[in-house]
């Protein structure tokens, strides 16, 4: 997926109402849509190095959109909008190892009345959902974590999950991790035991849960390499 023009090179002041953000740019000072609506743990710290994209839309009311974090000398993909659109380049390009050859990929498909996964894929007759989890969460050097608050509606995707296998689908989640150089993933239980009690028993059901880490850059982020996943 790559960026439509050049990032903005700024320095974070601080976020606030979940959907803005301060930051310096030269000797001003912005104020930019932040398009990620989560916690943002580890990523906040003022005086962090970020990426605006800049929009000349005249409609738009904020003329910035934040992209990218630097923390802890890391490159963080922030924009929770884009990791669909990561998962399918990289679906339709065979980046995924155990998803390759998909005659058919569709976008945003309802299982039930309440429940839509991100893709169903098709192959040889053969029918799964996919679920994708956007990873922002470090808080070592080399392993990221999710999620990085309580997350009851990650919980319901993996129940429902469960219910697609039970009718014959296939079922995959893939936690997209957009933060460089990590080369483990692991659920933060300390945030979440819920989600963490709920994953172990979808892992059993037949779940087949997958890490990826994605390159990132100021003008792309794409799915990079397949990462560890550590259970204890």
């Amino acid at each position: 997926m790559e960026f439509t023009k050049s990032l903005i090179k700024g320095k974070l002041i601080r976020r606030y109402k979940r959907f803005f953000v301060d930051v310096k740019l030269d000797k001003q000072k912005v104020t930019a849509h932040c398009p990620n609506t989560g916690s943002m743990k580890g990523l906040l710290d003022e005086g962090n190095e970020v990426y605006l994209l800049k929009n000349d839309d005249p409609k738009r009311k904020l003329k910035y959109t934040l992209e990218i974090i630097k923390a802890k000398g890391n490159l963080v993909g922030v924009n929770t909008h884009f990791a669909n659109k990561i998962v399918k380049d990289g679906l339709s390009k065979d980046l995924i190892n155990e998803l390759k050859n998909n005659e058919k990929i569709k976008p945003e498909v309802f299982f039930d009345k309440e429940t839509r996964f991100d893709f169903l894929i098709e192959k040889k007759n053969k029918k799964s959902f996919v679920e994708v989890k956007n990873v922002t969460l470090f808080r070592d050097k080399k392993t990221a974590e999710f999620p990085d608050a309580i997350t009851t509606r990650g919980s319901k995707h993996l129940l429902a999950l469960i219910d697609a296998i039970k009718k014959g689908y296939k079922s995959h989640l893939i936690f997209l991790v957009q933060i460089q150089n990590m080369e483990n993933f692991k659920i933060a239980k300390d945030i979440d035991a819920e989600y963490y009690k709920n994953y172990l028993i979808a892992k059993k059901a037949g779940v087949n849960f997958l890490a990826y880490r994605c390159n990132i850059n100021s003008k792309r982020i794409f799915i990079e390499k397949k990462i560890k996943i550590i259970d204890a």
